[in-house]
């Protein structure tokens, strides 16, 4: 399988490119509008034909590029069933399966940081989006956030994968690209507490809304086109 990790410094997003090395046929996921022109470049590059481009959540840091990969490609767009995107060709929901050649994306609903967030698996490989970070989990403090429903979507959902499985996030504010699920469940501190100490820690961040909130939600319910 292709697999190109890509990222957006000005939101420490990262943004996924994976295809089939026979087919072609290729899904992102979570792109940034900002990053259109370097995603299609390497799309073309490559020799890929874009099936798929696929949020894990409706973001509130970046305005995704969904909509406008569409255009420029006739790709489908997909976002998880609580985000309530009427645009999106697709509406994911847990168990839900999008095949790019011989390989198989399973969609994972792990909301928590939203009501829509999903993570993505295939293979020894899942995307979890703003579920599960390097050491740290996404924040519950807006959005229909729900630090409760997180702690379960990782315990009862991601931590339940094998050990060996590696974890691309969703963002990264320390310098890191990947870790596995073994790892975590060893060192991640926040996970270390119980579901009520969990729930606790997150209400006291105490955290600055994302600078793009006011802009980002709205256009990502419109798939990033405004």
């Amino acid at each position: 399988m292709i697999l190109r990790q890509l990222f957006d410094h000005e939101t420490y997003t990262f943004t996924y490119l994976i295809a089939d090395e026979v087919s072609r046929d290729a899904i992102i996921i979570d792109p940034v509008k900002e990053q259109l022109s370097r995603d299609l470049k390497l799309i073309e590059e490559l020799g890929l034909t874009l099936r798929y481009a696929v949020d894990t959540h409706v973001h509130a840091d970046h305005i995704t590029s969904a909509g406008a990969l569409r255009d420029a490609t006739g790709c489908k767009t997909g976002v998880g069933i609580g985000g309530d995107v009427a645009c999106a060709d697709l509406t994911l929901n847990d168990g839900d399966e999008i095949k790019f050649g011989s390989y198989t994306l399973h969609t994972l609903a792990t909301p928590g940081h939203t009501n829509s967030c999903l993570s993505f698996r295939t293979g020894h490989i899942v995307f979890s989006g703003d579920s599960l970070f390097i050491r740290g989990t996404g924040r519950t403090d807006f959005q229909q956030g729900d630090a409760g429903k997180l702690y379960d979507s990782i315990s009862n959902k991601l931590y339940t994968l094998p050990d060996e499985t590696i974890v691309y996030p969703g963002h990264d504010y320390r310098g890191n690209n990947t870790t596995t699920i073994g790892e975590e469940k060893q060192f991640n501190p926040r996970m270390k507490h119980s579901r009520d100490r969990f729930i606790e820690k997150m209400a006291a961040l105490d955290l600055p809304d994302p600078k793009k909130i006011m802009e980002a939600v709205p256009a990502n319910l419109a798939c990033g086109e405004t």
